[in-house]
This record gives C-alpha cells, sequence and structure tokens, in this order.
C-alpha cells in the first residue's frame, strides 16, 4: 500500500488485509539499513487478528521515496504525518533499534493518539561506536559484516520467520545490501547510524509518552543491551505509564530469531483487538 506523506509515496505492508482505518492500528517502524520486512511474522499475524497494520519502509528506503530522515526527530515527524495521511486517530507504535527511538518520539508527539509504545531492542543513549560510524560511511559492506555479527546470538539460528532452513545471518546481509543499494542519493547506513548516535531527546520524549510501555529485549544483545535501556526503564516508570519488559535470550534481531516469543510479548501486551 501506498500513501502519500509530505509530497513522496510512503509504502506501507499491511500484512495481507485490505486497509481500514476504522480498525485498532498497529504501526511498526524498522532500524538502520531494514525496512518493513524485518516484521513480516508480526505483522501478518496481527493483519490477520483484527488489528490494521501498517509496516512502513521510512521515506528513501527501498519502496519508500522522499527524502532519508538525518535525525530521530525528522523520522518521528514523518511517523506523525504519515498517521494523519492515512486517516488514523489512534494507534500502537512498534519500533526495533533505531525505529525504537523514532517510535518514543513520535508517541511523545501524539500524546493521547498513541494507545500502545513498544521498543524492541532499544538503548538510551545509542550511541554508534566511532569504528562503525567511519566505516558505515567509507566501508559499508565491511560495517554491514561487523554489524550482523554483532547482532546475532548465533551465527546459525533456529528456524525464523523465515522458515525452516532458512540462513538468518545471510538474509539480514542480502537485506543490508538491498537498502543501502535502493537509495542512489544518500547513504541511509551512515545516516540511520548518524542519528542514533546524535540523538540527546529520549528521556524528555518519554517524559512526554502518555500510553503504556513494552520493552523486547535481548539478552545476548551486543548492540543495545538490556542494561543500556534501563535509562528508558526508569524514565517511563517516571512518567507514571504502566511498563512492562520481557528479556527473550537471542541478540538484536528479536524479531526473526525469536519471531514467536516477539509475536506472544507482542499479544500479550496488546490485548485483544
Amino acid at each position: 500500500m501506498e500513501i502519500q506523506v509530505n509530497g513522496a509515496n510512503a509504502y506501507c505492508y499491511t500484512g495481507g488485509k485490505p486497509f481500514d482505518a476504522a480498525k485498532p492500528t498497529v504501526v511498526f517502524i524498522h532500524g538502520v539499513l531494514n525496512d518493513h520486512s524485518v516484521w513480516i511474522l508480526q505483522s501478518r499475524y496481527l493483519a490477520h487478528h483484527g488489528y490494521n497494520v501498517l509496516a512502513v519502509d521510512l521515506p528513501g528506503h527501498c519502496r519508500s521515496g522522499g527524502e532519508a530522515p538525518e535525525t530521530v526527530e525528522q523520522a518521528a515527524a514523518f511517523i506523525v504525518a504519515l498517521l494523519d495521511a492515512a486517516g488514523i486517530a489512534k494507534a500502537a507504535l512498534v519500533g526495533h533499534s533505531w525505529g525504537s527511538l523514532i517510535a518514543m518520539e513520535a508517541a511523545s508527539r501524539l500524546g493521547a493518539r498513541a494507545t500502545h509504545l513498544v521498543l524492541v531492542g532499544t538503548a538510551y543513549p545509542m550511541k554508534v561506536s566511532p569504528a562503525l560510524l567511519e566505516s558505515s560511511l567509507n566501508e559499508p559492506m565491511k560495517a554491514l559484516t561487523m554489524i550482523n555479527v554483532f547482532s546475532r546470538s548465533t551465527l546459525a539460528a533456529p528456524p525464523s520467520a523465515l522458515g525452516p532452513g532458512t540462513w538468518v545471518y545471510g538474509a539480514s546481509m542480502a537485506l543490508g545490501r538491498r537498502v543501502l543499494a535502493s537509495n542512489t542519493t544518500a547513504n541511509v547506513f551512515h545516516r540511520g547510524f548518524k542519528a542514533c548516535d546524535s540523538y540527546a531527546g529520549g528521556e524528555a520524549a518519554m517524559a512526554q509518552v502518555l500510553c503504556p510501555v513494552l520493552f523486547v529485549l535481548g539478552d545476548q544483545d551486543q548492540m543495545t543491551s538490556p542494561k543500556a535501556a534501563q535509562t528508558l526503564v526508569q524514565a517511563a516508570k517516571l512518567a507514571g505509564v504502566r511498563t512492562e519488559t520481557v528479556r527473550i535470550a537471542v541478540g538484536h534481531h528479536q524479531m526473526t530469531e525469536a519471531p514467536e516469543e516477539t509475536l506472544s510479548a507482542l499479544r500479550q501486551f496488546l490485548g485483544k483487538p
């Protein structure tokens, strides 16, 4: 499904079901060098069980046009504009890694329009090592290999969201190459990493969140460790909203290394539509 947002086409996967703005809506937001497909199992399940689903390609990524966001704030403004353009009054926001910061910042701006906030593989501050920042700019294939090794609890993951026998590491490498090649005018790899590294509004944003917050963290996550999420966990508690934390014994890509566990956490948190 394509929606005109800020003068450009934004692609959203609807889980194989027709879009219906009247249903309870869940918006899925991907991280750096990913696209909507990382949410394939979770988005498709919810779409077939009463929810309206929009798994978005961020601007300048894969099937979405427009300028790739340079900051978390720019990306959050896009999410708000997307809801407005689609005629969605309220939505749950689910974000992974960079997408978790975008979802949180968007929720802070949406106020009561955000019904739930799910932060998967999150951290704050989400600093990126100078070596990765430099490599993502000048040696992106080297940086892609590095993050796919760091992101995995194992390079031979069990059957995943992509089906039995799928090589999760290889599939993630292929996706990263495809996303990077999809934008010939901007290095979305470096731009996304820089946006994570420079974002300084996390605690202020969480203080403005009004909805319940779920943290889905990977015990073996070397990119955003559970310890690095505690600043946001405490900020959410100080904000007085209901918080839940689910920890899974995987790395940074909970959605594909532990798809069923991630979906179960979402189902229990969102409740029945």
